[in-house]
């Protein structure tokens, strides 16, 4: 049996586990019925894990959302996904492999799926770039938004990176402009658009497919302006102090829906969504069909000016009384 990569809070599992298996190989091996005390060990890691995974805090979300075997882009999109075909190529002589796109159908919709991706390993996390896209990458998927505007195809992105690729070479070639002009164009499209935080929603990396009628985010995953350990690094000059960046910057789902940057936050199976990716599939597919039921019934014109007044709202000051009581004085 293949070992799980086990996050550091989850070690006290470990000699549950240990046991579970021990009885496990003993029913295989003997006839001994030892099914009554393998349903009341299994219950109790159950739920010590569900405790465990109901009480983490910021940073420990931060280790679940960058776990390596988290359910990606691909995972989520061979899922749920029939007819899937991938599309290549921002058509300026780039094909970045970190962020894919293609058309697909889910039930009898045709719909644009475009996300960030990265690999389970250290060779395709390489290949992938750690999930870190280059400006060729935002301009394709860009392309393919436009081609689905042209053709009416609701728009799926799925976020799940550090940030966009910040080398030498990114920014020679308009890493920040690339983004910027995608956060402006997504504004003009006239379809839906829904964007899921499946992971790690990092800084301008996220925003450059993040610009949608709702947005999604599981449990356990995060969405930040920076990396805790930038963040950490800047203000402190120290990233050791990550974990206090990471619950200053609140990045968590119920943060984040209490502020109103998401619109929803979708439940993930006790131990997260790489222990029950097939769950979390069925939670992300029931939530992405609702929300396009819901979109498709706005006309061009309500879609437009909804959109525009849910970021517009964003971002608002909000005063203390002690200030407002000096400004006063």
């Amino acid at each position: 049996m293949a070992r799980r990569y086990l996050l550091e809070f989850e070690k006290p599992l470990v000699e549950l586990e240990k046991q579970i298996e021990q009885i496990r190989e003993l029913a295989r091996d003997s006839e001994v019925d030892v099914s009554q005390q393998l349903l009341q060990l299994e219950t109790l890691a159950a739920r010590r894990r569900e405790e465990i995974f109901q009480a983490l805090t910021p940073a420990q979300k931060i280790q679940v959302a960058r776990h390596p075997h988290r359910p990606s882009t691909l995972d989520f999109i061979q899922m749920f996904c029939e007819d899937w075909v991938e599309l290549h190529g921002d058509r300026s002589g780039s094909d970045d492999k970190a962020l894919i796109g293609g058309i697909g159908r889910i039930g009898q919709r045709a719909v644009m799926l475009i996300g960030q991706q990265k690999g389970r390993d250290t060779k395709e996390n390489v290949a992938r770039n750690f999930g870190m896209a280059t400006p060729g990458g935002y301009r394709k998927a860009l392309r393919l938004m436009e081609h689905a505007d042209r053709f009416k195809l609701p728009i799926l992105t799925f976020i799940d990176t550090p940030g966009a690729y910040a080398g030498l070479l990114a920014e020679e070639q308009g890493q920040g402009e690339a983004i910027a002009v995608n956060l402006r164009e997504m504004f003009r499209l006239r379809v839906p658009v829904i964007a899921t935080v499946i992971g790690e929603g990092g800084s301008g990396g996220a925003l450059g497919i993040g610009v949608a009628d709702r947005l999604l985010m599981f449990e356990h995953s995060v969405y930040t302006v920076a990396s805790p350990e930038a963040c950490a690094s800047i203000l402190w000059r120290d990233a050791a102090k990550a974990p206090e960046a990471a619950a200053a910057l609140k990045i968590t789902g119920s943060d984040l829906l209490n502020l109103g940057v998401v619109d929803e936050v979708l439940p993930e199976p006790a131990g997260g969504n790489n222990w029950a990716p097939l769950s979390a599939g069925e939670v992300l597919r029931d939530a992405i069909e609702r929300h396009l039921d819901e979109l498709t019934r706005l006309s061009t014109d309500r879609l437009l000016e909804a959109r525009y007044r849910k970021f517009r709202a964003m971002g608002r000051v909000i005063e203390s009384r002690d200030s407002e009581t000096e400004k006063s004085a």
